[in-house]
């Protein structure tokens, strides 16, 4: 079974796609929302569809991921963003991936609801990436063994970049692959401007991949705090 980790902050208004996306793949599944204290509907909206709340007193993705992971019963945990959609054959792809034995996890291309050129360009971009060298983000909807996931101990329960440090410790571990047709994940963050964030991304992550700690960069990014908790798509 595949144990599906979504960490919620006030999603109401996101979950109910991500979830429904859920329900049209015909593989058995847990969903586990790991909820941050929204303020708003989310705890309300994953109950009506079946999902298992868990609560976290703490508001971090990471910390929520793994709360959420050490709760799941699947022998596979795939981890979720509560604004991207899984592909009505997601669950199946990942099934067929991980009956390579090589194989101990990996994520999906991934597309946003946007008509920006620039976003389908660093889509396709990132999708290169992924093949070259095996690091995700987390709007990619990451998956791994479960055994996997506790020899690598996790999450870091970084700020920011938890993701990409998990994917690429899993990537060292082992074989990694990226799945189509690709998940689509939301281009909220995208709001004031695709090419602007995108430039802040990739400097942020220059910053982290010459050495600088993540919790350092997230401090210094909250200068001007975005809406969302704070999140980085790199090409």
């Amino acid at each position: 079974m595949i144990s599906i980790i979504i960490p919620t902050r006030d999603e109401a208004v996101h979950l109910p796609a991500a979830l429904d996306a859920l329900a049209a793949n015909l593989r058995s599944c847990e969903v586990i929302v790991a909820d941050g204290a929204s303020g708003d509907a989310t705890v309300d909206v994953a109950k009506v569809r079946g999902a298992s709340v868990i609560q976290c007193a703490t508001r971090q993705r990471a910390t929520q991921l793994n709360a959420g992971a050490r709760c799941a019963r699947g022998d596979v945990l795939l981890f979720l963003h509560a604004d991207t959609l899984l592909p009505p054959s997601g669950l199946e792809r990942i099934e067929a991936a991980l009956a390579h034995h090589e194989i101990v996890g990996g994520a999906f291309a991934r597309r946003y609801d946007s008509p920006s050129f620039l976003l389908r360009v660093t889509c396709l971009l990132a999708e290169a990436r992924c093949r070259w060298n095996g690091w995700f983000l987390g709007d990619q909807a990451i998956f791994v063994r479960r055994e996997m996931f506790t020899t690598l101990g996790g999450f870091r329960e970084y700020e920011i970049f938890e993701d990409l440090d998990f994917s690429r410790r899993l990537a060292r571990a082992g074989r990694v692959v990226t799945l189509r047709p690709p998940v689509v994940s939301s281009a909220r963050r995208f709001a004031n401007g695709a090419w602007r964030r995108t430039c802040l991304d990739f400097a942020m992550t220059c910053r982290y991949l010459r050495g600088e700690h993540p919790d350092t960069i997230a401090a210094r990014g909250k200068a001007a705090p975005p809406r969302q908790p704070m999140e980085v798509s790199i090409l």
